[in-house]
């Protein structure tokens, strides 16, 4: 059984293994709370339009917390 992941921030709920993904790839690999995208834009003051690049960008690169 999957665990549920949810922002700590807005409450958005069942957040995709990319939101999970960008957050362990820039925040930190053992964080426990995570940031929906437009949290995370809001939090490190970044476009969602970068963040998508970057999730891209991760893809591209064969990082496996990324789907």
């Amino acid at each position: 059984m999957t665990k549920r992941t949810d922002c700590f921030v807005c409450g958005k709920e069942g957040l995709s293994r990319n939101e999970v993904g960008l957050n362990k790839k820039i925040l930190n690999r053992d964080i426990v709370k995570f940031h929906c995208l437009d949290c995370l834009s809001e939090y490190l003051d970044i476009s969602l339009e970068d963040l998508l690049k970057r999730i891209q960008e991760f893809k591209e690169a064969g990082y496996q917390l990324f789907d």
